[in-house]
């Protein structure tokens, strides 16, 4: 069945695809033109440019990426595997990605995986299938048969949120048993000697947790005690796990939550038990959330400097994806304890 050709008096129906050459029909000019337009305006007049835009414009057109891609064996696709979307600690990270791959040209492809290895195998598996340009994990822990699917798909590879002298490719992030025992080390410095954490069950936050412990003891203070709920952790886990760990541990002075809106549900529930915080009991968090700051009393809490990581972390996969060399294959970006009224 034929179909009316496009003009500029001649728009184009409902549901029918508007293609390269009905845009080259109503710039009046050849299809060779209109991708020349598309792939390196300036070896095109300007005037024509701005005549096959605005046809562009005109029609609704969109150009075939994925068609592009094969010709250029590129997607300028990258993909991300998260823990959770929800997890506000992450979205500085992924934010800074998405803008710094933009300025490249390139896209943000962002998948879930549920703090589960059987769902990070499955999400790893489908971003492959779909051969993107690079792929940026959280974390550094993958299952054997996920770390053999993405070697061998030979996509380069960015893990973050974590140090391995082992990376898979190049790893961007932070010793999360270094936070554990200066996060230890300060509270004992403060004069608290009855110590807790209250934590998800990752295994990021474990590590965390496993240091925190052993710091603590050699330094001298208590056997700290911890309480795991399920990640991502919330608000409500938070004053829930405070309440029952006081039922258990009544003497404690000082807990260390494994991320801030852990944090701020056990300010609130002291708050409303009549704890005084910080002189009966000292809280830290972990992320430096946009609120943590304005709390009453103000959190302290361990900043990661999640835009940094997401800015590395494209630098990296592109330069990667280009088969360009790197300088560093693996960067530790620290962390830094804020110091607030909580303590």
């Amino acid at each position: 069945m034929s179909r009316t050709p496009l003009t500029r008096s001649h728009p184009p129906a409902a549901n029918i695809r508007v293609t390269l050459k009905d845009v080259a029909s109503v710039a009046g000019v050849s299809a060779m033109t209109v991708s020349r337009v598309l792939n390196a305006p300036d070896t095109i007049s300007a005037a024509t440019v701005a005549r096959v835009r605005e046809a562009i414009a005109s029609t609704g057109y969109v150009p075939n990426s994925a068609a592009k891609a094969l010709r250029s064996s590129k997607s300028r696709l990258i993909a991300a595997v998260l823990p959770t979307l929800t997890g506000s600690v992450f979205l500085d990270t992924i934010g800074a990605l998405t803008a710094a791959l933009a300025q490249r040209g390139y896209q943000l492809m962002v998948g879930q995986s549920g703090y589960s290895a059987i769902g990070e195998d499955q999400l790893i598996t489908d971003i492959i299938s779909r051969r993107p340009d690079g792929i940026v994990l959280t974390g550094v822990v993958h299952t054997d048969e996920g770390r053999r699917r993405l070697l061998a798909s030979g996509i380069p590879i960015v893990e973050t949120w974590d140090l391995t002298p082992e990376p898979l490719d190049v790893l961007i992030g932070f010793s999360h048993e270094a936070v554990g025992r200066e996060v230890s080390r300060f509270l004992v410095g403060k004069g608290r000697k009855r110590l807790a954490l209250i934590g998800g069950d990752d295994v990021r936050s474990k590590r965390r947790w496993n240091a925190f412990a052993k710091s603590a003891r050699a330094l001298g203070a208590d056997a700290p005690v911890a309480r795991f709920v399920p990640a991502p952790t919330t608000l409500a886990h938070g004053r829930e796990t405070l309440r029952a760990l006081l039922d258990d541990a009544p003497d404690i002075d000082a807990i260390f939550c494994s991320s801030d809106a852990l944090a701020l549900g056990v300010l609130i529930e002291a708050r409303a038990q009549g704890i005084d915080v910080p002189k009966r009991l000292a809280v830290v968090g972990f992320g430096d959330l946009n609120f943590s700051a304005q709390l009453d009393p103000a959190l302290t809490t361990v900043r990661i400097d999640g835009p940094r990581i997401g800015e590395l972390a494209a630098h990296c996969i592109v330069t990667r994806a280009l088969g360009e060399p790197l300088d560093e294959r693996i960067i530790d970006v620290g962390f830094t304890i804020v110091e607030r009224e909580s303590t």
